[in-house]
């Protein structure tokens, strides 16, 4: 009897040890939980800590209240000027209302799915009325900007609150990646050859201004020149004449020994006569 009861004890004690724990969760800090009854939503717990539920009928479903991403593949835009662009764009949200989450999403791939899809949509809508250079200008953050409004727009529908929305990357199919390689190419070939021509006419321009002023330089050298070198030729003439007239036989001496420096350089012969007037002044000296 006794082993009876202790086996009844013990069976009460388990089922309620089962009880217990169906009616207790506990609610991490990072998640948030949403109580279904038979497969309905009926209440959403956000508090972090130990919660109770009716055991065996109702369930929790758990919903992470962090930051989360939506990274949906990448698509092909076609600009207003018709280029093609590979867009890589993605979101960032927060689940706000698990029980809204719930009804309309239903699971998260299906949310990822759904709104990843108006997220491309959106992407394809405002990117495609800009032009291929408005890309790497402040139009691309206005038209994100918009983009992003219009998402943060349609996400109280699912329950989440956008974040952010952004391009992780750009880039442009092979074909138009050569055509505009080829563009650009092309564009830096002739604007180097523009600087080279412009180059070459600051060359000629400056290489005419130099030869102009060394002509005018050198013209006004010369003239200097002559007009010293006939200055000072006047002034020789002057004091050559002064001296010829003091004393005419030495200026005759002096201008015969100028014209002997000039007859007999280095190697000079010459086949005179010893008497003749060349040579007045040799032989002449008187001994002292």
């Amino acid at each position: 009897m006794k082993k009876a009861s202790l086996a009844v004890v013990g069976v009460i004690i388990i089922v309620a040890g089962i009880i217990i724990t169906s009616a207790l969760f506990t609610v991490h800090q990072t998640q948030q939980a949403l109580i279904l009854q038979f497969g309905n939503p009926i209440r959403v717990v956000k508090d972090p800590g130990l919660h109770f539920k009716m055991p065996f009928v109702q369930n929790a479903e758990f919903y992470d209240s962090r930051i989360l991403d939506l990274d949906p593949p990448a698509q092909e835009v076609i600009l207003a000027d018709q280029k093609r662009v590979n867009v890589d764009a993605f979101a960032r949200y927060k689940i706000l209302d698990p029980l809204e989450y719930r009804k309309r999403a239903q699971t998260d791939a299906n949310f990822r799915d759904v709104f990843g899809s108006r997220l491309n949509a959106a992407i394809r809508a405002g990117i495609g009325k800009i032009l291929l250079g408005d890309m790497l200008t402040q139009k691309r953050a206005q038209v994100m900007d918009v983009i992003a409004q219009q998402m943060k727009a349609f996400a109280p529908e699912f329950g989440v609150e956008v974040v952010d929305v952004r391009i992780g990357r750009t880039d442009l199919p092979d074909a138009t990646a050569a055509s505009v390689y080829n563009r650009m190419k092309s564009d830096r070939i002739a604007h180097a050859a523009r600087l080279r021509a412009e180059g070459e006419e600051q060359k000629l321009r400056i290489q005419a201004e130099a030869d102009r002023d060394r002509t005018v330089i050198i013209a006004e050298a010369q003239r200097t020149s002559e007009i010293l070198q006939g200055q000072g030729e006047g002034a020789r003439n002057q004091i050559l004449g002064e001296a010829f007239g003091k004393d005419p036989e030495f200026f005759d001496f002096y201008r015969s020994m100028e014209a002997y420096g000039k007859a007999f350089g280095d190697g000079t012969t010459m086949v005179l006569s010893p008497d003749s007037e060349f040579f007045r002044h040799f032989g002449t000296a008187k001994p002292q």
